[in-house]
């Protein structure tokens, strides 16, 4: 799958995970406040007219997680080419479960060699994290679903641009940047 960068060089992606098929009442308004160009969602998604309503939104391209029937078009891992004409800026390779902990799993990271890829979007852990392990990026935007064990409900952004890459997460109840206390 490609995506293009804008004419200005830039791309903002918003990435989202573990709905479990309901989303913080206020992800979709902040969301469209964040202007993405598509929607990346890591899996568990739950009812999948979840999908349809980030449709209205962006575009939208989605795993399937753990807790997810089987769909046409739903795959278990994507690979997704942030592209400038016909040149690749970023590679990234999406997959449900990719780590333990603040670690890339071994075969996430093989899958994501083997695919060329330099970062890592992942769910199921409903943890926030950014890190970088095994030489790549690994980004996790945690759950915008139900909260769970006490953690935040927050989503992420990958904003491309020609001088590199940014990772961050927003909280899904306020909308503001969310960082770790």
């Amino acid at each position: 799958m490609r995506v293009a960068v804008r004419d200005d060089g830039s791309l903002r992606l918003a990435v989202v995970a573990d709905t479990h098929s309901a989303p913080h009442a206020a992800t979709a308004k902040h969301l469209r406040s964040q202007s993405p160009d598509a929607i990346l969602h890591a899996g568990d998604i739950g009812d999948l007219a979840v999908l349809d309503r980030l449709e209205t939104i962006a575009p939208v391209f989605a795993v399937r997680g753990n807790i997810d029937v089987r769909a046409p078009g739903l795959p278990d891992v994507l690979t997704l080419d942030v592209v400038a004409g016909d040149a690749s800026l970023l590679r990234i390779l999406m997959v449900h479960i990719a780590v333990d902990g603040p670690r890339l799993r071994a075969d996430a990271a093989r899958l994501a060699r083997s695919r060329d890829a330099s970062l890592v979007v992942c769910g199921h852990s409903h943890v926030p994290l950014v890190a970088r392990d095994r030489e790549l990026a690994v980004f996790n935007p945690g759950s915008a679903g139900p909260r769970r064990f006490g953690l935040p409900i927050v989503f992420g952004t990958i904003d491309v641009t020609r001088t590199g890459v940014s990772l961050a997460h927003f909280d899904c109840e306020s909308g503001e940047r969310w960082n770790p206390s």
